[in-house]
């Protein structure tokens, strides 16, 4: 297996733990991306820097990678959880529910 890019190793590096009180006015300003438990966090953060438009594209497709809905941000509002992992890629802030 090869060695990370530099890229992804900055991105592994600049991505915590968050709680959802602070992804709240990302939120709202339209900015949050949700990306789905299958799909590598750093990988989906590195497509948009790399302007991958064939595997955001596809990930958007397939439902694992999407603007942040009402339904979802009411959920995290209500339970809080402890497990949101978050990256910026201006203008977005990409998170993550791990398990």
């Amino acid at each position: 297996m090869s060695a990370p890019s530099e890229t992804y190793a900055a991105i592994l590096g600049a991505t915590a733990r968050i709680e959802w009180k602070d992804l709240e006015p990302h939120f709202a300003r339209g900015e949050l991306l949700v990306v789905d438990r299958a799909l590598d966090l750093v990988s989906a953060a590195q497509a948009l820097i790399d302007d991958d438009s064939a595997a955001v594209k596809g990930w958007m497709e397939q439902g694992q990678l999407a603007n942040a809905s009402d339904a979802q941000a009411a959920d995290w509002h209500q339970r809080n959880p402890d497990n949101l992992w978050a990256v910026v890629i201006r203008p977005w802030v990409l998170v993550q529910e791990r398990d």
